[in-house]
C-alpha cells in the first residue's frame, strides 16, 4: 500500500487545505458578502449543473477505471485511449444540451416562483455542464496514471481561492451581479483548461485511436458498461445534489443558501473518503483484474477502520461545537443546526463502510450496484418530494441521510454475501465506544461566553480525550510507533 499511503497522505493534506479554504469561503465570507438568496443562486446553479454533467461523459469515467489497465502502454500512447475517452463527454454534451434546450421552458416554469434568480441565469448551465464533465473525465484519467496530487490541488484548492476572489470583487462592488455570475462560471472553465494542460504535460497522450486494438477489444462490452454506469453516476450524484435542486423548487433561494452552508459543515467528515477513493479506486480495479482478493480485503479493512476513526473525531468536533459556530454566523443560519446533525450521522456511517464503491463497481457483479443506485435515486426523489413540503430543510436532510444510509447498508451486505468480504471487527466497536464516551464527556462541559474561545477549548479537549483513548487501547497499532516517536521528539529532545 505504499502508493496508497503516499498519495493518500498528500491528497488528505490537499483535501483538508481545500476544506479549510472552503470553510473560510462558505462559512465566513459568503454569508457576509452575499445575501442568502445570492448564495442560494450559486448553489442551485452549481448543483443543477453538477447533476446534469454527471450524465454527459456517458460512463467513460467508470470505463476508464475498469478497462484502461488493458490499454495502458506509454510506448504506444495507450493505443489512443485518450481520444476514445474524450469522444464521450463531447457526444454527451450535444445530446444533453439539445434536450435541455427543448425542455428549457418547462424547467423555468418549475423554478420561476421560488427561484426566479436561478431562471434569470439559466443559460449559464450550458458552459458549466460542459466544463464540469470534461474536468471529471480528465481527473479520472489522471488517477489511472496514479497522478492525483495536482488534480486534487486544482479541484480542491485553486477553484475555491478563485471563488473567494469572485465573491470579494462583488462585495466591494468592483463587479455587478451579472459579472459576478459570469466570473463564477469562468472558475469552472479555468478548472477544465488547467486539467487539460496537466494531462498533456504528464502523459503526452494521443487523440488518434488504434482502430485495430479497439475493434478486437471488448468495445461493445465497455459501451454497455459505460452507458449503464452513466445512469448510475446520475443516481449517485443525485444523492449528493438532489436535495439542493429540490429545495430550489419548494422553498425560496433564501433557504437554499442557509441549507447549503449547513450541509457544507458535515462535508469535513466525508473528506477523508474522497481523498482515499481517488487512489484506491484505480488500485482496486487493478487488483480485480489480477483477481487479488487479499489486497482488496486489506484495503477494505484498513480503509474502514481508519476512516471511521478519523470520521469519529470530526463528527464530535463538528456536532459538539455547532452551537458556538452558529453564533459566529448571521442569525438566519442558526436554523440549519439540525441539518448539520442529520447529515453528519449519515456521513459517519458512510466512512465506516470503507471504500465499498471501489470494490463493488470494479467487480464482475457491478451491475447490481447499478440497480441499487437506480432504486435509491428513486427513493431519494420520493423522500424529498414528501419530506421537504412537510419539514422544509430538515426534510431534505432526512431524505439525503436515509437514502445514503440505506445505500451503504445494501452495499455492505451484498459484498459480504458475494465476495465474503466485510471490514468490521472488534476494533470497530472500540472506535464506536470511544466516540460515545468522548461525546458524553464533552457534551456536559458548560458553554463559554465567547463562541470562538469555546470552540478552541472544546476542540482541544475532544482531540486530547479522543486521540489519547485511540492510542492507549491500540485501535491503530500501526500508528503507535510513529506517534510515540513524535511525542518523544517534542518532549524529550536531545540535550534537554
Amino acid at each position: 500500500m505504499g502508493i496508497i499511503q503516499r498519495q493518500g497522505i498528500r491528497n488528505a493534506v490537499i483535501t483538508y487545505s481545500g476544506i479549510i479554504i472552503g470553510f473560510i469561503n462558505l462559512i465566513i465570507i459568503q454569508p457576509r458578502f452575499l445575501t442568502p438568496e445570492e448564495l442560494g443562486l450559486t448553489r442551485v446553479l452549481f448543483s443543477f449543473s453538477a447533476l446534469i454533467s454527471s450524465f454527459l461523459p456517458l460512463g467513460i469515467q467508470n470505463i476508464t477505471l475498469k478497462y484502461f489497465p488493458y490499454y495502458k502502454d506509454p510506448s504506444k500512447k495507450h493505443s489512443g485511449y485518450f481520444g476514445f475517452m474524450l469522444l464521450f463527454p463531447a457526444i454527451g454534451f450535444l445530446l444533453v444540451s439539445g434536450i435541455l434546450l427543448i425542455i428549457k421552458n418547462f424547467i423555468i416554469g418549475i423554478y420561476i416562483v421560488n427561484s426566479k434568480l436561478f431562471t434569470d441565469y439559466f443559460n449559464y448551465v450550458f458552459p458549466m455542464i460542459l466544463c464540469l464533465s470534461f474536468s471529471q473525465v480528465l481527473t479520472t484519467y489522471s488517477s489511472t496514471l496514479f497522478r492525483t496530487t495536482v488534480p486534487s490541488f486544482i479541484n480542491d484548492i485553486l477553484i475555491r481561492i478563485f471563488s473567494i476572489v469572485a465573491v470579494s470583487l462583488y462585495f466591494i462592488k468592483v463587479v455587478t451581479l451579472d459579472q459576478f455570475v459570469f466570473l463564477f462560471v469562468m472558475i469552472y472553465v479555468l478548472q477544465f483548461v488547467l486539467m487539460l494542460l496537466y494531462v498533456l504535460l504528464i502523459d503526452s497522450p494521443s487523440l488518434r485511436m488504434d482502430m485495430e486494438k479497439f475493434s478486437r477489444g471488448e468495445v461493445f462490452t465497455m459501451l454497455r458498461f459505460g452507458l449503464l454506469m452513466s445512469l448510475a453516476a446520475v443516481s449517485a450524484l443525485g444523492l449528493k445534489y438532489l436535495d439542493v435542486v429540490m429545495l430550489g423548487k419548494f422553498l425560496p433561494l433564501h433557504f437554499v443558501g442557509i441549507y447549503s452552508v449547513a450541509v457544507f459543515i458535515p462535508a469535513l467528515i466525508d473528506a477523508p473518503l474522497s481523498a482515499l477513493d481517488r487512489i484506491t479506486y484505480a488500485k482496486i480495479a487493478d487488483a480485480w483484474a489480477k483477481n487479488n482478493l487479499e489486497e482488496i480485503k486489506e484495503i477494505y479493512t484498513k480503509s474502514s477502520r481508519y476512516l471511521f476513526m478519523i470520521g469519529g473525531l470530526l463528527f464530535l468536533g463538528i456536532n459538539l461545537n455547532t452551537t458556538s459556530l452558529m453564533k459566529l454566523l448571521p442569525h438566519d443560519y442558526s436554523t440549519g443546526t439540525t441539518v448539520i446533525f442529520i447529515i453528519s450521522i449519515s456521513s459517519l456511517f458512510n466512512l465506516a463502510t470503507g471504500v465499498n464503491d471501489s470494490i463493488l463497481y470494479n467487480s464482475a457483479k457491478w451491475i447490481y450496484g447499478f440497480y441499487m443506485l437506480l432504486v435509491l435515486f428513486s427513493s431519494a426523489l420520493l423522500l424529498n418530494l414528501f419530506l421537504i413540503p412537510v419539514l422544509g430543510m430538515n426534510g431534505a436532510a432526512l431524505a439525503t441521510a436515509i437514502s445514503s444510509f440505506a445505500f451503504n447498508a445494501l452495499k455492505f451486505f451484498f459484498i459480504r454475501k458475494n465476495f465474503s468480504l466485510q471490514p468490521f471487527d472488534v476494533k470497530t466497536l472500540k472506535v464506536l465506544l470511544v466516540i460515545a464516551l468522548t461525546g458524553l464527556a464533552v457534551y456536559f462541559i458548560p458553554t463559554m461566553i465567547s463562541p470562538l474561545a469555546d470552540i478552541v477549548l472544546r476542540s482541544a479537549i475532544i482531540l486530547s480525550l479522543y486521540s489519547g483513548a485511540i492510542y492507549f487501547i491500540k485501535i491503530a497499532p500501526e500508528l503507535k510507533p510513529v506517534a510515540t516517536a513524535y511525542v518523544r521528539k517534542i518532549f524529550f529532545r536531545e540535550g534537554k
